[in-house]
């Protein structure tokens, strides 16, 4: 029934297909204004999924959050914002997803990251709960917020290479090790923001480069142990010192945005592309990080054996994954 002022037509809208089931329930949120988050955590409570014998990783629910490699790749790393969805024409055309499917997702990950910012906890676990996502599927919601919200650049041609798992894998890495809630439960954000006084102190570390002493005495561990286990052991002895400055001074460096913004962009030059130029196997990747890391804790002198840990345990395992064609 047409309201006051609205002119009476003659035209009539005709919808055929199949039964239309509507839940009163869910159509009665919608009507309130409850976005789909908060309409789907009211449900959950409400024991719906009990009575219905549903589980938490419901199919539809996981097909809706779903998202392309080809996408989350163009946008991963950049700030949730109209800017960036100002640029879903050009990527749309770019990946061949359908502009609503582009729109769809990123509106999923903006939605995603606005609700988890400033919840406490685990931000997997918030992920899982809110949005009753399979565990897979909130690891890989949780690296892209961590992403977003650290900004790190994955556009660049020469990490080109490396695909959305990989980011991910890293992404868990640091937030085990290197985010507020590695040491501390109760921290605000502990999951999405680096803990910046832990950065600060990865300044220490330069002085295993910096001092010549420590530097000839670590490179002599490293080839101690190593001789005669690695194929490429003339080269890594001969690239030693520029490996080693390579990866302390990313350390020394990550007090900076920009520097933490680059972070992936400077483990590819400064460790990736040099192995690869010289042809190194990634098990001899594996014996050298494995050496180089352990063979600190034999350097007398040298007082930050846990921040060393702290940083080489996550670095290790992001360049271990980095380390492919």
């Amino acid at each position: 029934r047409p309201g006051p002022g609205v002119a009476m037509t003659s035209e009539l809208d005709i919808f055929v297909g199949n039964t239309t089931l509507i839940d009163e329930d869910v159509y009665r949120l919608w009507l309130d204004g409850y976005s789909v988050s908060d309409a789907v955590a009211l449900r959950v409570r409400s024991g719906i999924l009990e009575q219905t014998g549903a589980t938490a990783a419901a199919l539809l629910i996981e097909r809706y959050y779903a998202f392309d490699e080809a996408f989350v790749r163009e946008v991963l790393g950049k700030k949730l914002s109209k800017g960036t969805k100002k640029d879903l024409d050009d990527i749309s055309t770019k990946t061949g997803i359908t502009l609503k499917s582009c729109r769809r997702q990123f509106d999923n990950f903006k939605r995603v990251f606005k609700v988890v910012e400033e919840m406490r906890g685990s931000l997997v676990d918030n992920i899982q709960q809110h949005f009753l996502l399979s565990d897979r599927l909130a690891r890989d919601y949780a690296a892209i917020v961590f992403f977003a919200n650290n900004r790190f650049e994955t556009g660049k041609k020469k990490l080109q290479y490396l695909s959305f798992g990989d980011f991910a894998f890293c992404a868990e890495l640091m937030i085990q090790n290197w985010t507020l809630g590695a040491v501390d439960p109760q921290a605000d954000d502990m999951d999405m923001d680096l803990d910046k006084e832990f950065l600060q102190d990865l300044k220490e570390l330069k002085v295993l480069v910096a001092d010549k002493d420590l530097l000839d005495l670590h490179k002599s561990l490293v080839c101690t142990a190593l001789r005669g286990k690695l194929g490429v052991f003339s080269e890594m002895e001969a690239n030693f010192k520029n490996l080693s400055r390579g990866l302390v001074n990313v350390a020394a460096k990550l007090t900076h945005n920009k520097d933490v913004r680059d972070l992936f962009v400077d483990l590819v030059e400064k460790f990736v592309e040099p192995c690869r130029s010289d042809h190194w196997p990634l098990n001899d990747v594996r014996l050298f990080l494995n050496q180089y890391s352990a063979s600190v804790h034999s350097l007398d002198g040298f007082r930050h054996q846990a921040l060393w840990d702290r940083y080489m345990g996550t670095l290790r395992g992001c360049l271990l994954r980095l380390c492919h064609d």
